[in-house]
């Protein structure tokens, strides 16, 4: 009897204790936090893609401003200033996919990513924890660099009497839409640097399909010419209009961009995840 009560008493210590080593989705969150802080180069490409959205977005305004009595009739009546002060986000996209990338392929490198399967052996909540702790990060600072690039590219162009504020139709809309379209591109790196599990392949194809494959369906013919609006790049420019010409008209609306760009980002997890779960690091 004695020997029975005294097993009943150690169970919940058992519990306890195994509580405690207990694989869970925050504490998967609370690692890749500590991952991703941790490299210097998160930090370095984070502050170059911050650099490049407000740096490139003033030297834009300034240049407009000063030229802008060289500007035809045409050009000025078709001319932005919201897509303008916002350019360097077509910078800035780049840096922020090579990180997605490295994100993912930086552990198939070094090796590591079999010490965090082995800790975490459903191996999908490291993929969730890496997607989330991204957007986490760099959602919030590149809504601020695209605010700061909004209000201070408007500052320089107040000399063309075109400059709007925050409240003109489209330009909230467009600063949000912005900062979604990079974090989302972002996304859509981490999920082809899953999949090919090699950083060269990875930012390879990021680049050939956000900056090469755009120009290229212009080359299509006229009867395949409705799939030039559903690269990527081009769903996400109608969010915030990042086109320096004349309004296209074949662009998507701000809704549809995004329903595409989410469709492209799902399918890039979707893949990732299911290299993860059924291929060996």
């Amino acid at each position: 009897m004695s020997t029975l009560t005294t097993d009943v008493r150690r169970r919940p210590a058992r519990e306890s204790a195994l509580a405690d080593v207990r694989v869970t989705q925050l504490r998967v969150l609370r690692s890749e936090w500590t991952k991703f802080r941790s490299l210097r180069s998160t930090l370095i490409t984070l502050a170059v893609a911050i650099v490049l959205t407000v740096g490139m977005g003033l030297l834009f305004a300034a240049v407009t401003n000063q030229q802008w009595d060289k500007f035809s009739p045409g050009e000025k009546a078709t001319f932005d200033p919201i897509a303008l002060s916002l350019g360097g986000f077509n910078f800035s996209q780049l840096a922020l996919g090579v990180l997605g990338v490295l994100l993912i392929t930086g552990e198939y490198s070094t090796g590591m990513i079999r010490a965090s399967l082995t800790a975490v052996p459903r191996r999908l909540p490291v993929l969730w924890g890496k997607l989330a702790v991204f957007v986490a990060a760099v959602f919030p600072l590149a809504l601020a660099a695209s605010l700061a690039a909004f209000l201070g590219g408007q500052a320089l162009l107040d000399g063309t009497g075109r400059a709007v504020d925050l409240g003109s139709p489209g330009a909230a809309r467009s600063v949000v839409g912005a900062a979604l379209y990079v974090t989302l591109a972002g996304l859509i790196a981490m999920g082809l640097g899953g999949l090919l599990r090699n950083t060269a392949a990875g930012i390879s194809t990021f680049v050939g399909v956000f900056f090469v494959l755009p120009p290229l369906t212009q080359l299509l013919p006229e009867s395949w010419s409705g799939f030039v609006p559903y690269p990527p790049s081009q769903a996400g420019t109608s969010m915030w209009g990042g086109s320096f010409g004349p309004p296209d008209p074949s662009q998507l609306s701000p809704g549809a961009g995004l329903a595409v760009l989410l469709a492209w980002t799902a399918a890039s997890v979707a893949a990732a995840a299911w290299r993860l779960h059924r291929s060996d690091a």
